[in-house]
């Protein structure tokens, strides 16, 4: 994935370059942090970065939609007899992975 620029101003700046900011932001693909104060208050980024970061949300959604419908499978299980059964099972996987990767 391509690297962007990031830069920092201050909002007065960017409320009066406001247009030419817009401009070199599509032309030169950065990202700009707007401070007020200091204080970091929002991004002004390329449109295709916000695509990507929608379809992110959009995917993270339909995955936590999904854990959810499922959910109530572990319902019997306490936090720690879940943990120790994803340690098992990642102990195990690495197992298979090392024998696997020794074969060849």
């Amino acid at each position: 994935m391509e690297s962007h620029p990031t830069r920092k101003i201050k909002l007065s700046e960017a409320r009066s370059t406001f247009s030419a900011l817009v401009n070199s932001i599509y032309r030169n693909r950065e990202r700009v942090i707007v401070e007020k104060s200091g204080i970091p208050v929002a991004a002004i980024i390329p449109i295709d970065d916000l695509e990507r970061i929608e379809q992110m949300d959009d995917e993270r959604a339909s995955r936590s939609a999904v854990l959810e419908r499922y959910s109530w499978l572990f319902d019997a299980y306490t936090a720690d007899e879940l943990e120790a059964q994803v340690a098992r099972t990642v102990a195990e996987s690495r197992e298979d992975f090392t024998a696997e990767a020794t074969k060849r």
